[in-house]
């Protein structure tokens, strides 16, 4: 700043995936440092969200698509640091794992590479090659596809993310308030739950050139919790007490192929919180943590000089709208 003038950075970082929940703390973080700023989304007149966050002119929304190498290398042109926050939960039509998550990884890093900018990449905790889940295993390979074509890449695994607009707490939350009874798989699996905003922190650092390439860091909260003591706390802080029904993982798996199907026949008409697949079923039988490798090498929020964010400080300021009475009905944790 300069007689309160904003001066923006000569240095531009290209966000592919920007307008997510991820890419909106993204977005802020750097703008907040000054970057200029090219989100790069197959719909960028969907990104108009993203204006109010910087300056005037600070970002700016081009249309890239990254099954197509054309639109990325083009989004790519001129970069400084690219950030890749690609990534589905679920496959629909042509957007598949592999096309976005494994190939789409390698488009990005070949363009990033063809522009000479640093890369930084965004994967997920329990990206494993030789998972039987189609999205840990293509998690993996886009990891390696990164790596291949940018030797110093820098990596994030972040655990479940929470966060306003989250897919996860959300979910839970309006099945609780609408559903008489919860079937849960997977209670026992352990998860790690990372506040959003602070994996964007890291991501920001990243870009600012504090932390080192060629490596993997692994993004997890404060508190290890079971999946079954996570839906406890948010049918407290809701107010919705609903009997939970342990399901085994072959029901599970049943009836998420029951699921699949009636989805496909609505034409993707079902709500979200109601829909669960196969692939997302494996996923729950696998524990979603730091690795005990990432926490002795520093390789964690911890690592880098971040103290990670609880849940229970963040999840109140937003759980409120799932309970009877809203902002006006207190709960009691």
């Amino acid at each position: 700043m300069t007689s309160g003038a904003f001066l923006p950075s000569a240095k531009l970082v290209t966000v592919f995936g920007g307008s997510g929940f991820l890419g909106r703390h993204v977005v802020r973080a750097l703008a907040r440092r000054g970057y200029r700023i090219r989100v790069a989304v197959r719909r960028p007149d969907l990104a108009g969200h993203l204006q109010p966050l910087g300056a005037v002119g600070q970002i700016m929304a081009v249309q890239a698509n990254v099954r197509y190498r054309r639109s990325v290398m083009r989004a790519a042109e001129g970069s400084d640091i690219v950030i890749n926050l690609v990534g589905i939960l679920q496959q629909v039509g042509r957007q598949s794992f592999g096309a976005v998550q494994q190939n789409g990884a390698r488009l990005i890093a070949e363009a990033a590479a063809a522009v000479h900018a640093r890369l930084i990449h965004i994967s997920a905790i329990g990206a494993d090659k030789t998972s039987s889940s189609i999205y840990a295993r293509t998690k993996a390979l886009g990891e390696e596809a990164t790596l291949a074509a940018v030797p110093d890449a820098i990596i994030f695994r972040p655990s479940i993310m929470f966060g306003q607009e989250d897919a996860f707490f959300n979910r839970f939350a309006a099945l609780t308030r609408s559903l008489p009874i919860l079937p849960l798989v997977g209670g026992n699996t352990k998860f790690q739950p990372v506040f959003v905003g602070d994996v964007a922190e890291a991501i920001a650092r990243a870009v600012d050139g504090e932390l080192a390439g060629g490596r993997v860091y692994e993004l997890g909260g404060p508190e290890v919790c079971t999946l079954r003591s996570l839906v406890d706390y948010v049918q407290t802080i809701t107010g919705h007490k609903r009997p939970v029904l342990s399901l085994p993982f072959g029901v599970a798996r049943l009836q998420a192929a029951v699921i699949e199907v009636v989805d496909k026949l609505t034409f993707g008409l079902m709500p979200d919180a109601l829909v669960i697949t196969r692939d997302q079923v494996k996923l729950l039988a696998i524990d979603n943590i730091v690795s005990e490798n990432a926490i002795s090498e520093g390789r964690t929020l911890e690592g880098i000089g971040i103290a990670p964010t609880s849940h229970q400080a963040v999840l109140p300021g937003y759980m409120w709208r799932f309970r009877k009475s809203g902002q006006f009905n207190e709960a009691r944790v």
